[in-house]
């Protein structure tokens, strides 16, 4: 993996921003949640978030009861920014376990680290600094 634009990308990154637009294609404010990503040097991944008390009930293909957790293996594509993660374990049991997860990636000018989903069903983005 060499995900480093200006700086190493493996490591922790802490959550920065979720921006997930809605139907209308517009933003929708989200309460800010807690999170952490981990992309280790031998090619493995950690991926929590924690979701306010506002949404302690919501539950999802990634998340239950307001928690979300999976970790795995991953490969990047840099010719195509794309990481694969190899779903090997997840707080939502067999919905997400043995799956590939096959989001976007770029970095910005002040290193932040922005994953989208490809999914034509899902218009997220996250966004993580750096420790």
């Amino acid at each position: 993996m060499t995900l480093e634009p200006k700086k190493n990308s493996f490591g922790a990154w802490h959550l920065v921003h979720i921006d997930a637009p809605g139907p209308d294609g517009k933003s929708i404010p989200i309460p800010q949640h807690k999170g952490m990503l981990i992309y280790t040097r031998d090619g493995h991944m950690s991926v929590q978030l924690m979701y306010p008390e506002s949404a302690k009930t919501l539950s999802n293909e990634y998340v239950l009861n307001g928690y979300e957790a999976s970790f795995g293996s991953y490969d990047v594509d840099e010719t195509a920014r794309a990481v694969t993660h190899h779903v090997q374990g997840s707080v939502t049991g067999d919905s997400l376990i043995g799956k590939d997860l096959l989001p976007k990636f770029e970095f910005t000018a002040d290193g932040h680290l922005i994953i989208r989903s490809v999914r034509s069903d899902e218009h997220w983005s996250v966004t993580w600094e750096h420790d």
